[in-house]
């Protein structure tokens, strides 16, 4: 699915990829807004130039880049080199511009925090509370997810132990779950909630997340007690943990008389962007202001 999205009313092009759900951005359109060209033939130039440069010093960064077809200027679909999040980021920093700046010091910072983390993980959690209260959640809603976090992690730890693999036979074992529980895939609950690249979980109400979390639970306590080997028995495990909780929704709809699965998403995460721009900015100015007024 094609998008175009806006960076200060400028567009980049973009394309979704449902398969690994990435997002991949046009990277002569990313150049052009942060060097200021004034047509897209200035902006292939520019990346051009840019790509051979980067050759020339055996940066990998070429690599991560993928060619797809975009509609061009002329109307035709196109290939177009494209990359996703990651690699956008990389190339950013490549790129000797003003502009590029408030993304180079909202990355340098997130590396900070990153390797405060690692020192003192407690500050993880922290940093979620603060991230989560930012994006306008309640307290109560916010508890609720943080333990949610607790159980995913007793779940994969038990995954860990009967030699599941994290990344594909993760995901196969978590869509068993929630189809069992909520009667959709992962993807398909996501596409109910109109999310992408966003976390399901972020995007559920109070009682989906108690729901999911009952379906975890159980299935972290099914995995210990009957002690499965390999994927195949884990998928039967994770599909009679899920089965308690879809049980417990079926029942809760039948008192209720509507469903449990909604629609209903989180906050607008359309200003994401602006406020990765904004923020580091922000920092600096209230810094200025607490100097300037002596504290």
């Amino acid at each position: 699915m094609d998008e175009i999205k806006l960076y200060e009313d400028k567009e980049i092009r973009s394309v979704w990829d449902e398969e690994k759900e990435e997002w991949y951005f046009s990277v002569v359109d990313v150049v052009g807004v942060l060097t200021e060209q004034e047509n897209a033939r200035g902006a292939s130039t520019y990346w051009a130039v840019l790509k051979k440069r980067l050759k020339e010093e055996g940066n990998e960064l070429l690599t991560i880049c993928k060619q797809l077809k975009m509609k061009a200027t002329d109307g035709k679909m196109r290939l177009t080199d494209v990359a996703d999040m990651q690699g956008i980021f990389r190339i950013i920093q490549s790129i000797p511009s003003p502009k590029a700046e408030p993304f180079k010091l909202w990355l340098a910072e997130v590396g900070k925090e990153r390797i405060d983390e690692i020192v003192d993980p407690e500050l993880t959690i922290d940093r979620a509370l603060e991230t989560y209260l930012k994006k306008g959640y309640t307290r109560e809603w916010i508890n609720q997810r943080l333990q949610a976090i607790q159980v995913r992690k007793e779940l994969t730890d038990a995954w860990d132990d009967h030699g599941i693999q994290k990344g594909v036979e993760y995901a196969i074992l978590t869509d068993e779950i929630t189809k069992a529980w909520s009667g959709m895939t992962t993807r398909g609950y996501k596409n109910l909630k109109g999310l992408k690249k966003e976390n399901l979980r972020d995007n559920m109400t109070t009682l989906e997340i108690v729901l999911n979390m009952l379906a975890e639970a159980t299935t972290t306590e099914l995995t210990k007690t009957t002690n499965p080997k390999g994927l195949e028995e884990n998928k039967k495990v994770a599909k009679e943990g899920g089965s308690v909780a879809g049980n417990a929704r079926k029942e809760i709809e039948q008192k209720t008389g509507k469903p449990v699965i909604t629609s209903k998403n989180a906050v607008d995460l359309s200003r994401l962007i602006e406020d990765v721009v904004k923020e580091p900015f922000n920092k600096k100015q209230d810094k200025k202001d607490d100097t300037d007024n002596g504290t």
